[in-house]
């Protein structure tokens, strides 16, 4: 962002993967990043528990492990065997679309009802991102590198946290039927939280599902820090 389009300074959002790279540039380069929009905390917080937790928090972190347990084998294939799953999607369009479907049907706010959400056209672009790419295999590479670092990793981004991410401002969109909801408690461990938003409806697809709801938080989070120098 800076060395190569030229910007001074700039703010970032994201969720799933996309909340953790946007943590990551807060801790990286916490004199460039003006602030962060999340639809999470990040998973990777709840792997090793904090001591001292607050009664809404060790609910939420039991949440997170119940959720690993009922619903997390997706996870663990992706990030222990991904090179054996994405051939076996690369080789068939009906498994690929079937992976793929079958997270937005759980993770949306449809109820089951996926066309309560999204088009048959947005569920077929979507598969066909991957298909015509071959891009499935890479897509598990973010699940593969965090199963497998080690201690070094995790030291070198305890040190980045105490100098980035829990300074540089920081704003959290809820959304009811995503995959976890963590309380404002936890989020505060890790983040400087400026601003929380509990939305009434919407999944972890919240970009899709809520386009509207979600783009007007972040720019309302924004506004008063384009002034930053």
């Amino acid at each position: 962002m800076s060395d190569v389009l030229g910007y001074e300074h700039y703010g970032a959002h994201g969720g799933d993967w996309g909340s953790t790279i946007t943590e990551h540039l807060a801790r990286s380069h916490a004199k460039s990043v003006i602030g962060i929009h999340l639809t999470d905390v990040p998973f990777w917080h709840s792997l090793k528990t904090p001591e001292n937790l607050k009664p809404i928090e060790r609910e939420y972190v039991e949440q997170v492990h119940q959720f690993q347990m009922k619903h997390g084998a997706y996870a663990m294939i992706q990030g222990r065997k991904p090179q054996t799953l994405a051939d076996g999607l690369n080789d068939s369009p009906i498994g690929l679309a079937a992976w793929l479907t079958e997270k937005f049907q759980r993770w949306s706010d449809c109820d089951g009802d996926l066309d309560a959400c999204f088009t048959k056209d947005e569920m077929l672009t979507n598969a066909m991102v991957y298909w015509v790419t071959g891009s499935i295999g890479g897509a598990f590479m973010p699940y593969f590198d965090v199963l497998n670092a080690g201690p070094s990793r995790w030291v070198a981004e305890a040190v980045k946290q105490k100098i980035g991410s829990d300074e540089v401002p920081a704003a959290f969109a809820m959304f009811p039927k995503d995959l976890t909801h963590p309380p404002r408690e936890w989020a505060e461990r890790f983040f400087n939280v400026q601003r929380w938003t509990e939305f009434p409806k919407g999944g972890h697809f919240a970009a899709m599902e809520q386009p509207a709801a979600l783009a007007e938080d972040i720019r309302e989070f924004f506004r008063p820090l384009r002034s930053v120098q």
